[in-house]
């Protein structure tokens, strides 16, 4: 492995493919049948690669590795099957050229969308505007410098507010010769039909934990095999959300929140103010929404479960006789309102200055059916 690996690298850095082979198999597919669309919408989950996917299918075609013309991939394309293909791989020498510039975002041939910096304020857009979208027209229709491709990664499509989400519908409806838009999207649903229908569609999947856990001993070396499995487990098969996760301590935070759950439907007070009491603190904004976060995902676990009428699944061992034990504690339509009400109080606590030792607190007395 390269040097760009040893540590959690920006996806334009990353080399390391873990756990979607089909897709790049898909891919690559599409190169050999010469019919290359020219856009693609990389779906799936947060977290999984679909950024560095879409650098990694960058760095392949400005390395001259892609003959032929692009196609329009055309409505009746959306979703169809390709061919897979063996024993190759959209793989490109980290010590070249192209993986460098690619890595410090200076490729001539490489244009990257991103949120921009608000000029009044000097602070990062909530969204794409029409302004970065329209970079995208110019951009292509000049002359490629280097392997006759022109590649844009619009990171992510989901970002783009309407206006910009139309400038990119003209350039999908009537792309130049030899362009690639790789369009990453967490909710491709959420996108206007007219996009979804020009692109071809390439979905990666949640790793599985024998990928998750090879990952993790790469970035994680001094972790153990027990704290990568929760790792694995907390974050439903994202690397990008187990990293950071631990890096906000994660773990810690979800073996205390079990321990006050598995109390339900009795609280100890003295424990439940001693844990909420570590997020007044200044500088514990993270770790209170990390927090929030893990126990909105274990409130909605449990509603799963019940939903499909089956018992929660534990991450820990130790869950598992209070999962069954609060399974039968609220109807369903109790639990789904619960994680409402987490999420709501969530969102709303920096935006309007809620005290968070009081938001903890009182989630847990909603659960507890005092609140």
């Amino acid at each position: 492995m390269s040097t760009e690996d040893q540590a959690w690298p920006e996806p334009r850095a990353s080399s390391l493919l873990v756990g979607q082979e089909t897709a790049e198999a898909t891919f690559l597919a599409a190169c050999r049948s010469g019919k290359l669309p020219h856009a693609w919408l990389i779906a799936g989950p947060p977290g999984i690669g679909k950024a560095s996917f879409a650098y990694r299918i960058a760095r392949y075609a400005l390395n001259g590795s892609i003959e032929g013309p692009a196609q329009d991939a055309g409505p009746s394309l959306f979703g169809d099957a390709l061919p897979s293909s063996e024993g190759d791989s959209l793989t490109v020498d980290p010590d070249s050229i192209v993986f460098r510039q690619v890595a410090a975002g200076s490729h001539p041939d490489l244009l990257s969308v991103e949120r921009g910096i608000n000029e009044r304020t000097k602070k990062e857009r909530s969204e794409i505007v029409v302004e970065d979208a329209r970079r995208v027209a110019g951009f292509l229709h000049k002359t490629a410098s280097g392997s006759g491709w022109r590649v844009v990664v619009i990171d992510s499509v989901d970002e783009m507010n309407r206006n910009a989400a139309n400038a990119i519908l003209k350039i999908l409806e009537e792309p130049p010769a030899n362009a690639l838009l790789l369009l990453v999207s967490h909710s491709p649903g959420r996108l206007l039909p007219t996009i979804r229908s020009r692109c071809r569609l390439l979905r990666l999947s949640p790793l599985g934990e024998a990928d998750m856990d090879r990952l993790l001993a790469h970035y994680l070396p001094e972790e153990t095999g027990e704290n990568r499995l929760l790792l694995t487990r907390l974050s439903e098969g994202s690397i990008g959300g187990a990293l950071a996760l631990h890096a906000a301590g994660g773990m810690a935070l979800y073996r205390d929140l079990v321990g006050l759950l598995a109390g339900l439907p009795d609280l100890e007070a003295r424990k439940l103010h001693a844990f909420a009491g570590r997020f007044e603190r200044a500088g514990n904004e993270d770790a209170f929404q990390t927090a929030m976060a893990l126990l909105a995902d274990w409130i909605a676990r449990l509603a799963r479960a019940k939903g499909l009428g089956q018992l929660p699944q534990p991450i820990l061992a130790e869950e598992e006789p209070a999962l069954r034990r609060l399974a039968s504690l609220h109807s369903l339509d109790r639990w789904l309102e619960l994680w409402e009400k987490v999420r709501h109080l969530t969102a709303r606590t920096d935006a309007i200055n809620l005290d968070r030792k009081q938001v903890v607190i009182g989630a847990f007395l909603a659960l507890q059916g005092t609140g």
